[in-house]
């Protein structure tokens, strides 16, 4: 009898300690200004118990059963007064049996206003992790996922880079002037194939464990801060893996887009692309539902942010990495593929909470209108207003190598990237948006530059002058190129040498490395380290001429520093500085920051070779 009374006192009193499955966020903070916070909990019938909550400052406001019994949404509100601290929700069932889970809400670490997004000032390193350096050869294989094939010779299979192979080569990134890291997604693709490049994610709470650990991740957010440096973390709203955990048990029927469709037939309507159908005035329904609803492959489930579940989780999931990770940014995958409306919602509960933060979205379009409608400020016809202050700007990038590869004549060559630059009026903040030579989609610089050395030195010297925020990716300061495969996105992802024992070259210690490839190296390093500090180009006034006999001129000028900026297409030429009179230069004098040479400014100056030149007033 003593027996069988001990047994049903540890059933019971395990049952009363076990924990749920999953609760998500599975952390959240005290402070912030947002006082309101959502718990997804996910444990088999779930959804039949009534959670119970006795902690000072917290309240359950409303819960909400979902479709599937499995799961349970709370509305909690966090009162300004609490205090940090774990507690427990107690779930009790129709039958008296309970579960027990504890939660912690944590003290912010600083000020909301204190967390500085990244800005004009920065320059970005964009890199593919799985590519760039292998820190940590035991996390190479994890043999409880889907895909657990490493091969190098692939280029579509996984190579081992991870995050500490990042942390590993902070120093190095630091060293060529680099002031932001934005690494790909890291966190879990459980996928069958294709995992590296981490845009099909099936755990958005989860590291990667082939790429690290959460604690790993939080170290390479210190080491760079430490550094002085910043993180940006991509994000994708649009859509997750189809082996994401909540594809087996979907909350509600309308969780993901042409849900119904997929769970009957397992079929999926495929995105039509029309990412111009957010601004037309014509566009008819079908085109918008098809371009916000549809997937971009079966293996990626466009997510229904009109779900106002799916739309809550989507916001607590950013703030609660801005938080964890102390981020300097966030990188927003596919911008113009959600739905519009929450996408203006989404950042603008991140904005409003951080409000010095930043946010970049990702829309390719090479037209200026396009590329303006995003960005915060802007006087849309239709009065949308993202709350977006950063876009990409895919038309410059597309401009600068066409203008310095074409030959000149009045409306080609150099003449397009003076027209191009002209674009500027259209936007709110041109120096908020940013500008790029190549990524991990597009061919690499090199290679648009049909691999001659000093065109693209040209090319990555104007990206760097102009008012924007620069990214370059890994590997563009050697040269990296895809020339035999264009498009090829695997071969673009190429592993950065050096970055894995045995590797006959090293880009980071330089060993191996072919002359063009130093000079290049050393070429960026310079400007980098220059631009750093350089006030003038950071928020300085932008002026240029048209060009003339395959010159372009720019200026960007902030107080006492001026710095001029030449694109020269000729093998040599002579400049008239006089054509400049209107900025009162003469007598002035500049350094070249290339080579160091000074000189005074007066009549006339000799390019005495074809490139890209930088001149200041700042003596050191």
């Amino acid at each position: 009898m003593k027996k069988i009374s001990l047994l049903l006192f540890c059933l019971a009193f395990s049952f009363l300690n076990a924990q749920v499955n999953r609760i998500e966020p599975p952390n959240w903070w005290t402070g912030l200004k947002n006082e309101n916070l959502q718990l997804l909990v996910h444990h088999p019938n779930i959804g039949k118990t009534t959670p119970k909550i006795s902690y000072e400052g917290v309240t359950i406001e409303k819960v909400h059963q979902a479709k599937s019994p499995n799961y349970l949404f709370i509305d909690l509100k966090i009162d300004e007064s609490t205090k940090p601290g774990k507690f427990n929700i107690i779930f009790e069932s129709e039958k008296g049996k309970k579960i027990t889970q504890s939660y912690e809400l944590k003290p912010k670490s600083k000020a909301s206003e204190d967390f500085i997004g990244f800005n004009s000032s920065d320059a970005i390193y964009l890199i593919t992790p799985d590519r760039f350096a292998n820190g940590n050869e035991a996390n190479d294989v994890v043999k409880t996922m889907n895909e657990t094939e490493l091969d190098r010779t692939h280029d579509y299979k996984r190579h081992g880079g991870d995050i500490q192979g990042i942390i590993n080569r902070i120093d190095y990134i630091k060293n060529l002037g680099f002031t932001a890291i934005w690494p790909t997604p890291v966190l879990t693709n459980d996928m069958k194939s294709g995992s590296y490049h981490g845009y099909a994610m099936t755990d958005f709470y989860q590291v990667d464990p082939r790429f690290g650990t959460l604690a790993d991740y939080k170290n390479l957010a210190g080491k760079l801060q430490q550094n002085g440096m910043k993180l940006i973390m991509d994000q994708v709203a649009n859509h997750c893996g189809s082996e994401h955990w909540w594809m087996k048990d979907l909350p509600f029927a309308d969780w993901v887009n042409y849900q119904e469709l997929y769970e009957k037939e397992k079929k999926y309507v495929t995105s039509n692309h029309r990412r111009t159908s957010n601004q037309d005035l014509y566009a008819s329904e079908k085109d918008k539902k098809e371009m916000a609803e549809g997937w971009f492959v079966p293996t990626m489930p466009d997510l229904n942010q009109r779900n106002p579940f799916l739309a809550k989780y989507i916001i607590q999931n950013s703030i609660w990495w801005i938080e964890t990770l102390q981020l300097g940014g966030i990188r927003q995958d596919t911008y113009p593929y959600p739905d519009k409306v929450f996408m203006s919602n989404w950042a603008g509960a991140i904005m409003k909470e951080y409000p010095n933060f930043n946010i970049v979205g990702e829309e390719w379009s090479t037209n200026p209108l396009l590329i303006g409608y995003w960005q915060q400020g802007a006087k849309n016809k239709d009065g949308y207003q993202s709350n977006l202050r950063s876009t990409m700007d895919f038309a410059m990038q597309t401009l600068i190598p066409q203008a310095i590869k074409e030959k000149e004549s009045w409306d080609k060559g150099l003449a397009k990237l003076y027209d191009g630059l002209a674009n500027d009026f259209h936007y709110t903040s041109p120096k908020d948006i940013m500008i790029f030579p190549d990524n991990h989609d597009m061919d690499r610089i090199f290679t648009q530059m049909e691999e001659n050395v000093e065109n693209t030195k040209m090319a990555l010297a104007t990206y760097l002058v102009l008012p924007r925020i620069p990214q370059f990716y890994y590997g563009t300061e050697i040269l990296m190129q895809n020339t035999a495969k264009p498009g090829d996105h695997g071969l673009i992802r190429t592993d950065f040498p050096g970055g894995w024992k045995g590797d006959k070259v090293n880009a980071f210690t330089g060993e191996g490395l072919t002359a063009d490839q130093k000079d290049v190296q050393d070429f960026l390093t310079k400007i980098l380290n220059y631009r750093k500090n350089s006030k003038a180009i950071h928020d300085g006034k932008t002026m240029h001429f048209a060009p003339n006999n395959g010159v372009y001129t720019l200026f960007r000028m902030l107080n006492d520093e001026v710095v001029v900026f030449f694109l020269n297409k000729n093998e040599s030429t002579k400049v008239d500085l006089s054509i400049y009179n209107e900025l009162n230069l003469k007598g002035k004098k500049f350094k070249n920051i290339l080579t160091g040479e000074e000189f005074i400014w007066d009549n006339e100056l000799i390019l005495n070779q074809k490139g890209a030149y930088l001149f200041t007033t700042k003596m050191n």
